[in-house]
């Protein structure tokens, strides 16, 4: 079995937030091991251990974790401790000791920290190329208000993600002709100038490929179905 091995992001505040990699959990198969995803097919078992030892890495009780129904829509939500499967792809809190987790596995997950002095707030997102268009991104930074900070986690890169025209062409539109390269479009940039122009006063890029990196995270892209998920989890201390 692996050491846990998290991707922190050391932003100014209470928080504790990281995103995940597929080394230190307890699943086998496709799913080895880390996987976060229920939905997945893995055994229900394993990918709770999984949740509770992410939890435990960022001092936070799984018995108050919250997870949305991811559907790829611009929706954020207020989290309730303990709630799962509300719909939604944003989940956002200023309660102490309540994690939050936004899963992926190509999609970008993103953190949004509040800097600007005022109540605490962090939020996560799961921001795919429909929920990039939809507006995921600005929903999110709308929930948490004031000077937010943004972080782009592990997501597929340009370097492995060809479209078509029918998605290259809103992307063009709307990020700029630069975010294609070829087939190839730039996911990363666009989370990154959806981020800066919803009013975000930083934004840090880990520029992670999923799919170039299979000793460390998951990836549709690369290997189908089955196959599992990484995630980011935030908490207030």
């Amino acid at each position: 079995m692996s050491q846990l091995e998290l991707l922190e992001w050391p932003v100014e505040g209470p928080y504790r937030i990281a995103f995940s990699t597929r080394r230190g959990g307890v699943s086998e198969g496709p799913f080895t091991s880390l996987n976060l995803g229920r939905a997945s097919g893995d055994d229900p078992a394993c990918v709770d251990e999984n949740r509770r030892r992410l939890c435990a890495a960022v001092s936070a009780g799984p018995e108050r974790l919250a997870l949305n129904f991811q559907r790829h829509s611009s929706i954020v939500n207020r989290a309730r401790a303990g709630a799962r499967g509300t719909p939604g792809d944003g989940l956002w809190t200023d309660e102490p000791g309540v994690a939050v987790l936004a899963l992926g596995a190509d999609c970008a997950v993103i953190a949004l920290a509040r800097t600007n002095g005022d109540r605490p707030a962090v939020c996560v997102l799961h921001a795919g190329r429909i929920g990039l268009l939809a507006g995921v991104v600005e929903a999110g930074v709308r929930a948490l208000g004031g000077r937010i900070t943004g972080a782009i986690g592990p997501a597929i890169g340009p370097c492995c993600y060809e479209v078509g025209e029918e998605v290259a062409a809103p992307f063009r539109a709307r990020f700029g002709s630069d975010v294609m390269s070829g087939r190839a479009l730039d996911v990363w940039t666009c989370a990154d100038r959806a981020l800066r122009e919803a009013g975000c006063s930083s934004v840090e890029r880990l520029d992670l490929c999923t799919a170039c990196n299979p000793e460390l995270f998951f990836s549709y892209r690369r290997d189908g179905k089955p196959g599992g998920g990484q995630g980011v989890v935030a908490v207030l201390g």
